[in-house]
């Protein structure tokens, strides 16, 4: 029996990518968008044309949220795997961000994973069995100049995973978290800037250093045909045919040079968590419950 797939952010170039990738392999899978008119008409129609179903849902409204995992449900008879991958991005000097800036970002990348969760989790507890993946992202485990909202807001998803992971590990419901580097996707192109101008002379030429660093960044990637999106979509397809159980904590997903020393800092943090753990007596949360 094929397995039961929700992905949230269908409508980006992760999310798509995912979506289709799954169906050609034969998966049943919903994706979800704000809305499936305007900008993300034609997407849409191509997840439609792919064999995927479509739920719209904003994941910053929990009432939305609530009913778009009821429908996505009802449309799969059931659901095996949450791929947390709706986001928004920010650039620019962090002090020009207001409180109001930030909490827009964190309301998509960290409460809207909270909504999901909580919309999700009773479903997978009763049935003792359950896979929750993130996308989180190469900046989530160091922090660059101007990206620093955005990497605050992976920093607390990365944190908010592996909590899960160990408080779900009991039940049966496994977890795993794609660290991606930048691709060149349309995401760039719709990162949050800062609203407050009010500041900016006091920053003399930096303020331009923003757009200019992040423009130099997407033509450099583009020098290389492996930093695409669809390597992401590839890594989910890869950590879904592995057993339950058996798939590893933290995907990384780079050619650009980060993925080795990403790998490094997850490979330290992995040891020294078990060590905490094991300290505390609670490293038994750190194995996933197969019966």
């Amino acid at each position: 029996m094929s397995k039961k797939v929700l992905v949230t952010g269908a409508g980006g170039a992760f999310g798509s990518l995912t979506c289709k990738s799954l169906a050609q392999k034969g998966y049943q899978v919903v994706g979800t968008m704000r809305s499936t008119k305007g900008k993300n008409e034609v997407i849409a129609q191509e997840l439609l044309n792919s064999g995927v179903q479509l739920v719209e849902m904003d994941v910053t409204n929990e009432k939305s949220v609530d009913s778009g995992v009821a429908k996505a449900v009802e449309i799969l008879g059931g659901l095996d795997v949450v791929f947390n991958n709706a986001g928004l991005g920010a650039n620019g000097i962090q002090e020009l961000f207001t409180a109001e800036d930030m909490q827009r970002v964190f309301d998509v990348n960290v409460f809207g994973v909270q909504r999901l969760m909580r919309a999700v989790l009773p479903r997978f507890r009763n049935q003792g069995k359950g896979t929750i993946l993130h996308t989180s992202s190469c900046i989530g485990r160091v922090t660059t100049p101007f990206l620093g909202v955005y990497s605050a807001s992976k920093y607390a998803l990365e944190s908010i995973a592996e909590g899960y992971r160990a408080e779900l590990s009991g039940f049966g419901i496994e977890s795993c978290i794609i660290e991606p580097g930048g691709m060149p996707t349309a995401f760039m192109d719709g990162m949050l800037r800062p609203s407050d101008e009010t500041r900016n002379q006091e920053y003399g030429d930096m303020v331009h250093a923003p757009d200019a660093s992040l423009n130099g960044y997407v033509d450099y990637i583009k020098t290389n045909p492996k930093q695409s999106p669809q390597a992401v979509a590839d890594a989910v397809v890869a950590l879904l045919e592995m057993p339950h159980g058996e798939k590893p904590f933290r995907t990384v997903v780079d050619f650009m040079g980060l993925k080795e020393p990403v790998e490094g800092y997850n490979k330290a943090l992995q040891q020294a968590t078990r060590e905490i753990y094991t300290a505390n007596g609670v490293d038994n949360l750190l194995n996933l419950n197969k019966d």
